[in-house]
């Protein structure tokens, strides 16, 4: 495509984030938990304390200064021949961007960027549900109280262009029930699970099982679409095992810590979806994987289709049949979309910037000198009207011939 072809094509960016302040999580959290959610500063530095646990996965979650918006983009490239840590690379922080703080400076932010419409989601969220998992009932009012204050600092829907992600905790399935009534009640066109198992009465259990149907077919029901969006790793606690556990921090996670973790966690957790037969008996859900890159498809692929050859009995359908009809996949921006799309099809990956996020792109355009071979029908796919396919959103650019599957160029 020309710059100029690329200037008109409507953005649908699929990952950014809000920063959230510091009365997120407690603002709303009933009396009776006011003491289990503390901000506590130690030394030069703030951390956020959930039920007695201190984390320190958020290097600074009260958000005041930040990490400039793609400061991080040499490392995720492989480029980073200096062999700088990432706090080396990142430079001065500074104050957080006012489009991440309210839904107005947002939409302005939006027009700068050119982008049409977003997926907007939290990031203090991201270690919520891992921090509290001890007790269900804790993680289920601190999920609901920030919702609540999402819903109205941002609002789910602003201007019919920024789309807000509340989020659903499974630990318990009646509290997944009354939080989704909630959520569609309040406005809400999608909302985030935390890619992994849950925690409840009954233990740590994968949310897929049939167990949680009831919930799975209210969703089902509802047309919500469902992110899953990369979160705290739940194997977490596993590398601590063989490691200090302070290299979980962000900033300064050790080699060991990168090549373990991985991720592993979105790949067990649309296993789960798929073998323990929630989409099957579910055919109309629509799971996004959000910033949990694509290089575990391909492996993942072969995996299903090898199980399969052993166990036809254990699949109604064919693995991948069924991860190509409900799964949509956002690529790290640094990741290869014509792989993924020979995999899981033209129609199911999505665009995604992770702006304001250091380790995102500082301008969503950015994405274009990492995606050599589109063409141009299918970079209107890619670039916005997937995002809008899945969001059940009518397309910018409407094509009677778009069942035809051409695909993107493999780089040679």
């Amino acid at each position: 495509m020309t710059e100029a072809q690329r200037r008109d094509v409507p953005i649908f960016d699929a990952d950014q984030h809000m920063y959230e302040t510091p009365e997120a999580l407690t603002r709303y959290l009933p009396e009776r938990y006011r003491y289990a959610v503390q901000y506590a500063q130690m030394g030069r530095q703030t951390r956020l304390v959930i039920n007695n646990k201190v984390s320190d996965f958020i290097p600074n979650p009260t958000f005041e200064r930040v990490a400039a918006p793609g400061a991080h983009e040499k490392f995720f490239a492989g480029e980073n021949s200096e062999g700088l840590t990432l706090r080396e690379m990142q430079g001065p922080a500074i104050e957080a961007p006012a489009a991440t703080k309210n839904p107005a400076d947002r939409i302005a932010e939006l027009d700068r960027q050119g982008v049409v419409e977003a997926l907007n989601y939290p990031t203090l969220a991201s270690l919520v549900e891992h921090s509290s998992a001890d007790d269900p009932e804790l993680t289920l009012a601190i999920i609901h109280a920030l919702n609540q204050w999402m819903a109205e600092h941002w609002s789910y829907v602003y201007d019919d262009r920024l789309f807000s992600t509340p989020i659903i905790n499974l630990s318990e399935v009646g509290g997944a029930q009354a939080e989704l009534e909630y959520l569609l009640s309040a406005g809400a066109k999608v909302a985030l699970i935390k890619p992994g198992p849950v925690r409840g009465v009954h233990g740590w259990r994968s949310p897929a099982l049939p167990e949680f149907d009831p919930f799975w077919r209210d969703v089902e029901a509802a047309g919500l679409p469902i992110v899953l969006h990369a979160s705290y790793p739940p194997l977490d606690s596993y590398v601590s095992k063989w490691e200090p556990p302070h290299t979980q921090n962000f900033m300064a996670m050790s080699a060991f810590r990168w090549m373990v973790l991985g991720h592993r966690e979105i790949a067990d957790m649309i296993t789960s979806l798929i073998c323990h037969g929630t989409l099957t008996r579910f055919p109309r859900l629509r799971i996004a994987s959000v910033e949990n890159g694509s290089s575990w498809i391909g492996q993942l692929f072969l995996d299903f289709d090898d199980l399969y050859k052993k166990m036809p009995q254990n699949f109604p359908e064919h693995p991948h049949d069924v991860f190509r009809r409900n799964i949509w996949v956002s690529p790290f921006w640094e990741g290869s979309v014509s792989d993924v799309v020979n995999t899981v099809g033209w129609d199911k990956v999505l665009f995604g910037s992770d702006y304001p996020h250091p380790e995102g792109l500082a301008e969503p355009r950015g994405f274009w000198k990492y995606a050599e071979g589109m063409d141009e029908r299918r970079t209107y796919d890619f670039m916005g009207d997937n995002a809008r396919r899945f969001m059940g959103l009518p397309l910018a650019n409407p094509d009677p011939t778009a069942a035809a599957p051409p695909v993107l160029a493999v780089p040679s």
